[in-house]
């Protein structure tokens, strides 16, 4: 009896190996999105192969400035999280207001390049296949930012009520993945709807 009780991890040693329930969730999330996205790219390359309906046009300038400030956004998402492990919780908040007002930014230069393939007589609904798969792929993708701005908000909020340090990372390191993912994601379809 003794040796079955000796046996038998204690909750904490059985804690250590286990993913917690809201990261597998993330990604699983992520795994949705990649395959979303996936599909969509996929889509983008047979429908261009088929020639029917599509234009080929240059993507507006405002996209290379919002690749540009979502890469910078990740950046400063990477020093709060590093921030938070070394409990320096100053840091931490201007870390994450400055990635609050890169994402901010990143949904302007977005509406601004919406605004750009407007002026150049590029729709959403039209003749163009290649600029409905523009908007798209960029609309889907402003959508997970937005999501991202809220998450961002919220560890924020609980940033300044000191419930984020190194003894509690669990919601900044949510907020890391997905930001990370979010910004890779950007990258990934600016350089596809570029060169492909």
């Amino acid at each position: 009896m003794n040796m079955k009780r000796q046996m038998i991890p204690k909750p904490q040693e059985r804690e250590e190996y286990a993913v917690h329930p809201h990261k597998f969730m993330m990604w699983v999330a992520i795994v949705a999105m990649v395959m979303l996205f996936a599909g969509l790219t996929s889509a983008f390359i047979v429908k261009k192969i088929d020639g029917k309906a599509w234009l080929e046009f240059q993507l507006p300038s405002m996209f290379m400035i919002s690749t540009i400030t979502v890469v910078l956004s990740s950046v400063t998402m990477w020093w709060s999280q590093r921030s938070a492990k070394r409990d320096e919780i100053l840091n931490v908040k201007v870390g994450l207001i400055l990635t609050l007002l890169l994402a901010l930014s990143f949904v302007c230069f977005q509406a601004w390049a919406a605004k750009q393939l407007v002026g150049n007589n590029i729709y959403f609904t039209g003749f163009s296949v290649s600029a409905t798969f523009v908007y798209v792929l960029a609309g889907l993708h402003l959508l997970h930012i937005v999501g991202g701005i809220v998450f961002l908000g919220i560890v924020l909020g609980k940033t300044f009520q000191y419930k984020v340090h190194k003894k509690n990372m669990l919601s900044i390191s949510l907020c890391s993945t997905y930001w990370h993912f979010v910004g890779v994601l950007w990258v990934y379809l600016y350089f596809f709807m570029t060169y492909a």
